[in-house]
């Protein structure tokens, strides 16, 4: 089996990006999509999935730098096991505790290792053969191998608008292999917010990897989430906060009627119920929405109202001055 490093096209030495950036090439030009008539490329697919599994899996990496497994994954065996056949005569490659080199029979009958290994050793955990479990050094023996590797997840970003993510209206994302589907937001969506689709990520000789979709909420051109609440400055004529009248107010679900008080001051916040963001348990956010009072320029009638008109409090008492 070729190494992991040709497989990818990449030296021993390379770096994570390294690595990444040579697998997304491969498998971009040997996907199963694209090579449907063509089952060798679909075949090196697996393999070149399969070494970036393990390339980019730090602490599989090291060991099959040690040779401590091979390009599937699984254990190597110790000593040269499993090479060529049973040898003659005197093995200049084992040796007791006291460097007494070992004899192996060149016989009809097979020699019985296990009194070797448990002198080496210490013992195999109580047992002979393969199989069942142990704790000694050749405790792996006869386990069958690793399972197949699935393929690598993808990553997405959906852009989703202020409004569609306060009221949880479902998107649609389109995939790089040209489906679409359409996806529920979940309670408390926010910027960053990762949603996983079960099998729409790369195909591998194990399955197929997942999608990611990150969210990212567009900001809005006057609402600001606070919370689970959204706030809003709403601006309303002198003559609105005097007297009080009922003014439109913008929300995420549609303008709707609002009373603003008589006698409302600048800064006075009135609530709106259930208008802001759902949140993790299902209900939703209220607008807080803030009055500014919006005096016009250079207006004759309000100024000559305000000279013959005077307010005797001390508003400004409670800050000191």
């Amino acid at each position: 089996m070729a190494d992991l490093y040709s497989t990818l096209s990449v030296a021993r030495g390379a770096s994570e990006a390294d690595i990444k950036k040579a697998y997304r090439k491969l498998a971009k030009e040997l996907h199963p999509d694209r090579n449907k008539d063509n089952p060798g490329a679909t075949e090196r697919f697996a393999k070149v999935t399969q070494a970036y599994d393990i390339l980019t899996d730090k602490d599989k990496r090291a060991q099959y730098d040690r040779g401590e497994i091979d390009e599937d994954g699984n254990p190597r065996m110790p000593f040269g096991f499993g090479g060529g056949g049973a040898r003659s005569g005197r093995g200049p490659d084992f040796r007791g505790p006291n460097g007494e080199p070992f004899e192996f029979s060149g016989g009809g009958e097979a020699a019985d290792l296990s009194d070797l290994f448990e002198g080496l050793f210490g013992g195999l955990g109580g047992r002979r053969g393969s199989g069942g479990g142990g704790t000694g050094p050749f405790s792996g023996f006869g386990r069958r191998s690793a399972p197949p590797q699935k393929g690598a997840d993808v990553g997405y970003r959906l852009d989703v608008p202020f409004e569609d993510a306060a009221a949880l209206k479902g998107q649609r994302v389109t995939l790089s292999s040209g489906k679409t589907l359409d996806i529920k937001l979940p309670g408390g969506v926010e910027d960053g917010t990762k949603i996983r689709l079960s099998g729409q990520g790369q195909a591998g000789p194990g399955g197929n990897g997942d999608a990611i979709v990150t969210i990212a909420i567009k900001p809005h051109r006057f609402f600001r989430r606070d919370g689970d609440n959204i706030r809003i400055e709403l601006p309303v004529t002198l003559n609105e906060a005097v007297l009080g009248a009922k003014v439109r107010v913008p929300t995420v679900d549609g303008p709707v009627m609002v009373s603003v008080p008589k006698g409302s001051s600048a800064g006075k916040v009135l609530r709106l119920k259930g208008k802001g963001f759902t949140g993790k348990n299902g209900e939703r956010g209220d607008q807080l929405v803030t009055l500014m009072i919006d005096l016009p320029a250079d207006d004759a009638g309000l100024a000559k109202f305000a000279e013959g008109w005077a307010d005797t409090r001390n508003i400004r008492a409670g800050l000191g001055v």
